[in-house]
């Protein structure tokens, strides 16, 4: 398969994770839309939100919470956006969970920049 997020998933691809267990990953976005763009993708590929099991869908969401908390600590942004695009609208055909704290602001930092505030405790 020449899917993108499989290979991260396979760690054929290097990403900035933010947080990984058995079935999903978070992951620095590489061309944020705003500051702090993380992607939660699941292992296992799935190419919309019709094809995922209703278990790591509401895993994906509670990871996208967990982290969600941190960013916005992070960052000092008071409010974030969580998306999931379909079809015409999705870039990448494997199923992911943007986290878009402040969205309506543009990226002012690297993804690289604002992974380093996020993994560093």
């Amino acid at each position: 398969m020449d899917c993108i997020f499989c290979k991260i998933a396979h760690k054929e691809i290097p990403s900035e994770v933010l947080y990984e267990d058995d079935s999903v990953m978070a992951i620095m976005d590489i061309n944020p839309l705003c500051d702090g763009h993380v992607l939660v993708i699941p292992k296992k590929h799935y190419e919309d939100i019709y094809e995922v099991d209703k278990e790591t869908l509401v895993h994906m969401y509670d990871i996208a919470k967990d982290l969600n908390k941190k960013i916005m600590a992070k960052l000092n942004e008071p409010g974030a956006t969580f998306s999931i695009n379909y079809g015409d609208k999705q870039e990448i055909k494997h199923l992911h969970l943007h986290i878009l704290p402040n969205f309506k602001a543009k990226a002012t930092k690297t993804h690289e920049e604002v992974y380093k505030l996020l993994s560093g405790d």
